[in-house]
């Protein structure tokens, strides 16, 4: 029977990833000069193959009405969570110069990647993963759109980020699924795509974990902020998404996907953004590490009673 217990043990190897990039940061084995190169090979080659390696042959990327249901609710909920974001922000005090846009990107944004994809194929298997991809193409324009706009002030939409290996990499699974020729992948050259793409995630998330290290410190801590934001992204967002996983009529599998979003804590890429486009990066960083610090505790809870809410059977025992 699926326990609380149950769902730490499933989620505790991510965590434990983390924690050991920020060690190896710390003693210096995983230096700073490494991590350019260490990513720059993880999203041109390994994701791509680990994404390819995952989208062949899964059944559930046949239905075109589940890949459009799947990157809509990926863009939609970006939406809400940056909406719910701005509007705490505005209730704690924030304001344009002070940081109420990147707090409201930063607390909209789960981690939807790297923390998410081992999660969700530890718990439900790699079709919910392909899918997920999938997913993340809708969270990918809701960020590259909706969020620039937000953190730069201006209507510019930097499209090109949209095109880079993950998202290709997508684009040829489900041109492959679609045309059912998925299945003449085979032999060397799928052991060959699956041997590279295994390492992606492990080495992502110690990558992770050494950023993570990196910012500690970095910005003096607003407890405001911190607490506002945990509110937000491990408590407020995931009851809406869950609630909505559960009475809007969708896939098993996308609700499978929507339980693990709601139970990420914040990404990365808020950062990212307020330091290209005007905002405040010392507040997306105490948005990241408070969330992070906090879903080891709340993230298995989510879990365990959004499962059971949700009606849901974990392949984890």
């Amino acid at each position: 029977m699926f326990s609380p217990t149950t769902a730490i043990l499933a989620v505790l190897p991510v965590y434990i990833l983390i924690i050991g990039g920020a060690v190896l940061r710390r003693t210096r084995v995983l230096k700073r000069e490494h991590d350019a190169g260490i990513m720059h090979v993880i999203f041109s080659v390994m994701l791509p193959c680990f994404i390819l390696d995952r989208t062949l042959g899964a059944e559930v990327l046949r239905n075109p009405q589940v890949l459009i249901s799947g990157a809509g609710l990926g863009f939609l909920f970006i939406i809400v969570g940056i909406s719910l974001g701005y509007l705490v922000g505005k209730i704690i005090g924030l304001k344009p110069g002070t940081g109420i846009r990147t707090f409201a990107l930063g607390t909209g944004c789960q981690n939807y990647a790297f923390t998410a994809v081992p999660v969700v194929e530890i718990l439900w298997g790699t079709s919910a993963v392909a899918l997920l991809f999938v997913h993340n193409i809708g969270v990918e324009i809701a960020i590259w759109s909706v969020g620039v706009m937000l953190m730069s002030g201006e209507n510019g939409i930097p499209w090109k980020r949209l095109i880079n290996g993950p998202i290709i990499a997508v684009l040829i699974g489900l041109t492959l699924v679609s045309l059912r020729i998925d299945d003449k992948i085979t032999g060397p050259i799928r052991t060959a795509i699956s041997m590279l793409g295994i390492g992606a995630f492990p080495l992502a998330i110690m990558i992770t974990g050494a950023t993570i290290m990196d910012l500690v410190g970095t910005e003096k801590p607003s407890w405001k902020i911190i607490i506002a934001a945990c509110l937000v992204r491990l408590f407020a967002a995931p009851a809406i998404i869950i609630l909505c996983a559960k009475y809007i009529p969708m896939a098993v599998e996308l609700q499978q996907i929507l339980l693990v979003q709601a139970a990420m804590p914040a990404a990365l890429v808020p950062i990212l953004l307020a330091r290209l486009y005007g905002g405040r990066p010392g507040v997306a960083v105490q948005i990241v590490i408070g969330t992070t610090v906090v879903s080891i505790f709340t993230l298995p809870y989510i879990i365990f009673y959004g499962i059971k809410f949700l009606e849901l059977t974990p392949l984890t025992p």
